[in-house]
């Protein structure tokens, strides 16, 4: 039985015991990576990523319960078991309420351990809390996330994928907009059919039409021969428009015809051609902003802003950035030595403040890779590729927001969307407790179980 492509993390101070269990569940068809301390377990988890881990609850320096806090915290969505010779109903309360899968006393029966262990998996790849994508998710396959932020938006565009609706993909430059947009492509009806990619700011307004919809051999000056334009190369796929927002005003009704009659006519044609395509947008400007400036069309943005999806920016998911980094690591391999990051690098490459976001951190990753002479990139390489770029810091109170919100979604999370339960974690009174949850706009009924979060 092939349970996943990611390993079972096992986290024990006994090295025996690490090696009996590894053979015990790796019989039982479950691949297996193994760590004798909660720290090394978190080293791990920074740079690959786990189907679930299990780990004892007595250990030195970090113990069970602690290594849970901070999966909890990092990686919200990775079902953690917790293994104890000195069981107790105190202790067992306390793991359940952190966020605990399962708790399990020693001397651990192997066969409860491997249905429980199957139980956490299949819980992970449902979520895709692993990080990459399950076998039942390979539309989203190159993308690479741990974060609930990435979580989020696929969940989402995965619900808008399965209709014919346009899709706006609103975020800033570098975060991947184009790598979703085919993405969704391929998790949709028309997956097998054409994906046709198009940069607005790439062509000239005097041609926009002509590249468009086509022309007729001798419909302009130098239109020596007929050519097909983007909507009947993406005839019965995806067309996907980058940068929309920069589409020539002039063009714009043409356009919005274009998507309210699904026909266009080319250039120099006596009729109209019937198109067949799905219309994906993206851009990193406010188009409302743009309505308001009279540089777009209100109809056309409600014509193709039937869904909207925001792409977080790097600095909201930095918990993915361990993993970009060593995607990236790997693709660049042939560029240099390099195999990993020292501890001091991967702590700059999250500290920094990433504008140009995931293709920035990519270029960052090559120029490291290119220029580093060992197999570990020292942090020196890496502030030098950064260019001495610092953290940057948000305001007192707008940090205090970010952690209320990633707080009281933890709690959610944890009680499943009990509020009761929650307030009493949090130590705080019901009506206290919701006014928080309606100032960040927290929907309990989000959290419980078989609910989607998005």
């Amino acid at each position: 039985m092939d349970e996943t492509t990611l390993p079972v993390l096992l986290v024990d101070d006994d090295p025996d015991l690490l090696k009996l269990l590894s053979i015990r569940l790796q019989r039982a068809g479950l691949a297996v990576c193994t760590s004798e301390s909660g720290r090394d377990a978190l080293t791990f988890l920074r740079t690959r990523q786990a189907a679930a881990v299990v780990t004892d609850l007595k250990m030195d320096r970090m113990d069970g319960l602690e290594l849970l806090g901070e999966i909890e915290a990092h990686y919200p969505l990775l079902p953690v078991i917790l293994m104890t010779a000195h069981g107790s109903i105190p202790d067992a309360i306390s793991a359940t309420q952190q966020g605990a899968f399962a708790f399990l006393t020693k001397p651990l029966d192997a066969a409860e351990l491997i249905t429980t262990l199957r139980r956490a998996v299949a819980r992970n790849a449902s979520a895709g809390g692993g990080g990459r994508e399950p076998i039942q998710h390979e539309w989203r396959a190159g993308i690479v996330f741990r974060s609930v932020a990435m979580e989020s938006t696929l969940q989402e565009a995965e619900l808008a994928a399965a209709s014919n609706a346009s899709i706006v993909i609103q975020s800033e430059s570098g975060t991947g907009k184009e790598v979703l947009a085919r993405a969704i492509h391929d998790a949709s009806h028309r997956s097998a059919e054409p994906f046709v990619a198009v940069n607005c700011t790439a062509i000239p307004e005097n041609l926009f039409e002509s590249e468009m919809f086509g022309h007729r051999k001798g419909a302009f000056t130098g239109a020596t021969k007929d050519r097909v334009g983007f909507f009947q190369r993406a005839e019965g796929g995806t067309l996907f428009l980058d940068e929309v927002g920069e589409m020539p005003l002039a063009f714009q009704a043409k356009m919005l015809r274009a998507l309210q009659e699904l026909t266009i006519e080319p250039l120099g044609s006596d009729g109209s051609v019937p198109v067949n395509v799905r219309v994906i947008c993206a851009t990193h400007r406010n188009l409302e902003d743009a309505i308001l400036d009279g540089g777009f069309r209100e109809d056309l943005f409600y014509r193709l802003a039937v869904v909207t999806l925001r792409l977080p920016p790097l600095a909201e998911r930095r918990e993915d950035i361990p993993l970009l980094a060593q995607h990236f690591l790997e693709s660049f391999r042939g560029d240099g030595p390099a195999r990993g990051f020292s501890s001091d690098a991967m702590e700059r490459l999250m500290g920094a403040d990433w504008p140009g976001n995931v293709r920035q951190l990519a270029n960052v990753v090559q120029q490291c890779m290119v220029l580093g002479r060992s197999r570990i990139i020292p942090e020196s390489l890496v502030e030098r590729a950064l260019k001495g770029r610092s953290a940057t810091f948000a305001p007192l109170a707008e940090a205090r927001d970010r952690f209320e919100f990633d707080y009281l979604s933890r709690l959610l999370h944890t009680t499943e969307g009990n509020v009761a339960q929650a307030a009493r974690l949090a130590q705080r009174n019901r009506s206290e407790f919701y006014k928080l949850l309606k100032k960040h706009d927290l929907d309990p009924a989000r959290y419980r179980q078989g609910a989607s979060p998005g």
